[in-house]
């Protein structure tokens, strides 16, 4: 009785994870960028004072900060190299499919790209370029007001990564 228990929570649990929305969130214009699984984990890029970049890890209720360029060594040794170059030669790499047909998964939600190039005359070219675009995907403008801003929402679940993989 109480195995069983355990197995059906477990079946539960594993249900609940593959169904759990991915999101991955992208706005310049408020500097949000984050990658998020709906209730577990959120990954976020922030500006920080001393260092360029920290990445914010927040597990349920926990918060952990990350400085991903502290440890950077610019120089590097001649034996690293080629190990690098050795570790190339074996890795057998993303089958193109598979890595297509996982692109595939994901879903965009939004999607808005407004830009500014500066030149006048490059703004006036790409507006009818701009236009056709937004017939099949919208969310292409031009302006001449000096704003440039890409907004990207796009997620996934996990079971439709994994049926990209089997392809059921």
């Amino acid at each position: 009785m109480l195995i069983s228990f355990f197995i059906i929570l477990f079946l539960l649990l594993l249900f609940y994870l593959s169904m759990m929305p991915i999101v991955l969130y992208i706005d310049t214009k408020s500097n949000q960028y984050y990658i998020q699984a709906k209730g577990l984990v959120k990954a976020s890029i922030e500006s920080h004072e001393e260092e360029l970049i920290s990445i914010k890890l927040k597990v349920f209720f926990l918060s952990f900060y990350f400085y991903p360029l502290r440890h950077i060594v610019l120089g590097k040794n001649k034996k690293t190299e080629d190990k690098a170059i050795s570790k190339k030669k074996k890795s057998k790499g993303i089958d193109f499919v598979k890595f297509l047909r996982m692109v595939k998964s994901f879903k965009v939600k939004k999607f808005l790209f407004d830009v500014d190039t500066g030149d006048c005359i490059l703004n006036a070219k790409l507006y009818p370029l701009f236009a056709m675009l937004n017939f099949r995907a919208g969310g292409f403008m031009v302006n001449f007001e000096g704003r440039n801003r890409v907004e990207l929402h796009i997620y996934s679940r996990p079971i439709y990564l994994i049926k990209s993989f089997i392809n059921l």
